[in-house]
């Protein structure tokens, strides 16, 4: 199932989405297929669990081809063994007819968009700042390391347990 390029309104989101959005719409997209194809392959519709899962490891490769290495390189690498993890659970659950592995891909990815709408809440609160806010969180940041300013970020930095 492709997107329909021709409806304005799809059209005009993509269009005007900043690079955080358009990452959260691929994850939005890659856990419909994902949906779909576990939904097909219980109902025996192979076609219809082929195109689906078709569609997720496509944009499971473009969410790794989309990472900017240079900015954050550890990041990065972890992030390409998880989507290579995934890629590869969901091409043998597509084969095997395993919903198990689907399923778990389900999850993970799951897990991915909470954490990625955290950071995008993170990104955005940080925008909003004013330089009088930026001043007060400054002078929070050099009060010392046991007084924790409601500011700071809860995000982990890493998806390791």
């Amino acid at each position: 199932m492709a997107l329909d390029v021709n409806n304005p309104y799809l059209r005009t989101k993509v269009m005007t989405a900043s690079p955080e959005e358009l990452r959260l719409m691929l994850i939005d997209g890659c856990l419909r297929f994902l949906r779909q194809g576990l939904e097909a392959m219980e109902s025996k519709d192979y076609e219809g669990q082929f195109e689906s899962l078709c569609s997720a490891k496509n944009i499971i490769l473009e969410l790794m081809t989309s990472m900017k290495h240079e900015a954050a390189p550890e990041l990065c690498a972890r992030l390409d063994a998880l989507y290579t993890y995934m890629f590869k659970q969901v091409t043998e659950g597509g084969f095997e007819r395993d919903g198990e592995k689907v399923r778990e891909v389900i999850s993970l990815m799951d897990y991915e968009r909470e954490t990625w709408v955290m950071l995008m809440d993170k990104l955005s609160r940080e925008r909003s700042e004013t330089p009088d806010t930026m001043r007060a969180h400054d002078a929070a940041q050099d009060a010392g390391p046991f007084e924790p300013t409601d500011s700071e970020s809860r995000l982990p930095l890493s998806i390791e347990g």
